[in-house]
């Protein structure tokens, strides 16, 4: 088979190669699947900089998710899966022509749905189905921040916050993502780099605070979302994207920014702070991830989760597609298409 493998840490185009591996087989509960395409999520920027710590070390294949055709099933998997398309979600292996995956990681999709959004409900999909409707449920009137907003697991968290009546706060960067979160029907859209956004929102917000905060930052970010955060408020933290720069000294940098937090502080002032790893959830209950990916995919065949797809890059071209969402100026998911 054809997968990109990570060969070192730096630079997408010098350390991603296109090679030829040995075909996997599947293990028992397992499924191997020919893929149409695959999907990028922001640990794979980190992973292959080299900061993302559960991530195998080189020469690997890394990679979350993928949509294709099961080919074949291993043990004890239901024999009706075989030939179905389905999306699934990978521990690493991903970017690869033929990928394995527990059979209960994955989920069917009718022929007709688009490579790109069907892709945006697995991994990003499940993160925020998983944030916003079991871990930190978004209610009515419930004012939310959503960082990254115009980003695969952002627009996601300002559709379902915005589902439920909440008044969002949408944070990102650059004239076509402000557009784009207006469209969406956010209250309030704020320019990172403009504004100093905790300033701009504790003005909006006057003498009210924040129900709740998806951050998906962190470093600085952290202390600012923990004040505005009102009595019974939820920081959600699932991504560090403030860590991506300064290698060793940014990491340090990154942690001490984010400070001490003293649990007694937290209960007294009835706050929460909720940290999300779906890799680590998917070790411990795979089947409450694939029925938050499973729940994503229905919303999005009801027609009121509409994820927002950057075009598709041909196989030949994934470490431009890296490159590209590290940078920051995609607007929703980004995906390869083999």
């Amino acid at each position: 088979m054809k997968a990109w493998q990570l060969t070192a840490h730096g630079e997408p185009s010098k350390v991603l190669s296109l090679r030829e591996l040995p075909d996997p087989v599947p293990k028992p509960r397992e499924v191997l699947i020919r893929s149409e395409g695959f999907g990028l999520n922001y640990a794979d920027v980190m992973a292959v900089k080299g900061l993302y710590r559960d991530a195998p070390p080189p020469p690997c294949v890394i990679g979350y998710e993928t949509l294709g055709r099961v080919e074949r099933c291993g043990e004890g998997v239901p024999a009706e899966l075989l030939g179905k398309r389905v999306l699934a979600m990978t521990r690493f292996g991903g970017y690869a022509e033929l990928a394995c995956t527990d059979h209960r990681a994955v989920a069917e999709v009718p022929d007709g749905m688009a490579l790109g959004e069907a892709l945006s409900m697995a991994t990003q999909g499940a993160t925020a189905w998983y944030m916003a409707m079991v871990a930190a449920p978004v209610q009515r009137r419930d004012r939310v921040l959503v960082h990254s907003a115009a980003g695969g697991v952002g627009q996601l968290l300002t559709q379902i916050a915005l589902r439920h009546g909440a008044e969002v706060f949408a944070v990102a960067h650059g004239a076509e993502k402000m557009a784009y979160l207006k469209q969406l029907g956010a209250q309030h859209v704020i320019d990172r780099k403009a504004d100093d956004y905790a300033a701009r929102i504790g003005m909006l917000l006057g003498k009210e605070r924040l129900d709740a905060s998806f951050n998906a930052v962190g470093g600085t970010t952290f202390k600012k979302d923990l004040k505005l955060l009102g009595s019974g408020g939820r920081l959600v933290l699932f991504g560090g994207a403030e860590r991506g720069a300064g290698g060793a000294f940014g990491t340090l940098r990154f942690v001490w920014n984010m400070g001490l937090v003293i649990p007694i502080f937290l209960m007294m002032r009835s706050k929460s702070i909720l940290g999300v790893n779906m890799l680590r959830l998917s070790e411990h209950k795979p089947d409450l991830v694939a029925t938050c990916m499973k729940e994503a995919l229905a919303a999005l065949a009801e027609g009121w989760l509409k994820p927002r797809a950057h075009p598709l890059f041909p196989a030949d071209q994934l470490p431009q597609a890296v490159e590209l969402l590290g940078s920051g100026n995609s607007i929703g998911k980004v995906a390869v298409r083999w």
